[in-house]
């Protein structure tokens, strides 16, 4: 039987030969999870709960600060804030 880590692959995926790798300054390289590239939480503006600032009055974000897509439990996090906003 498998445990769980091996159960749960999907949750995780790097890319390091990408150009950007990775692309938040700080971040630990070994743990970091490319999986959400692109936030899905971008669009629910405050209610990601995320470290971002607006960049402009028309709401352009700025999350690069933010490491909760990229860190070990990013996966199940989202997931959840998704499920809030059905």
């Amino acid at each position: 039987m498998k445990n769980k880590a091996d159960k749960e692959k999907y949750k995780f995926f790097q890319h390091r030969e990408c150009e950007y790798f990775p692309c938040h300054e700080g971040a630990d390289s070994d743990t970091f999870n490319c999986l959400f590239c692109y936030c899905p939480l971008y669009l629910m503006e405050d209610k990601c709960d995320g470290n971002f600032e607006y960049r402009s009055p028309e709401g352009i974000k700025d999350c690069s600060k933010c490491l909760i897509p990229h860190s070990e439990k990013g996966y199940d996090y989202i997931m959840s804030k998704l499920g809030e906003n059905k």
